[in-house]
């Protein structure tokens, strides 16, 4: 299953990377549920296919280029967790003071569980 996985989430990766929406949702149940997670609160949370599609295109608009790249995989049955190093180049002012064209630099880790070969939950720490 581990490899099954790997590319499931590869895919998703780069299609994320390539703000290509159908991409990051073609391997998602219809009831997946991510959640965004900062310093342990829970920043955004959205449940089904729908919501996370509007979310995405949403999400989108922030940024002129992005990049998620891999440093660890952990496989654990139906979860998978992945080290992530994400960078991204903003295409708007942030409440936060970050500006348009400033660089916002992170390390986390996505966990994504899987059901019958298909992603049914997302995680992203911060």
């Amino acid at each position: 299953m581990n490899k099954q996985q790997k590319k499931v989430i590869e895919n998703y990766i780069k299609a994320y990377n390539d703000f290509d929406i159908n991409g990051m949702t073609k391997d998602l149940t219809e009831n997946v549920v991510f959640e965004n997670v900062s310093n342990g609160n829970v920043e955004l949370r959205t449940e089904g296919i729908e919501e996370f599609t509007k979310q995405a295109e949403l999400a989108k608009q922030y940024f002129t280029e992005r990049k998620q790249t891999v440093e660890f995989w952990e496989f654990n049955n139906s979860k998978v967790t992945v080290g992530i190093d994400y960078k991204a180049v903003l295409a708007v002012d942030l409440p936060n003071g970050m500006k348009t064209g400033d660089i916002l630099q992170l390390m986390g880790k996505s966990e994504f569980e899987f059901e019958n070969g298909k992603i049914k939950s997302i995680t992203d720490k911060s």
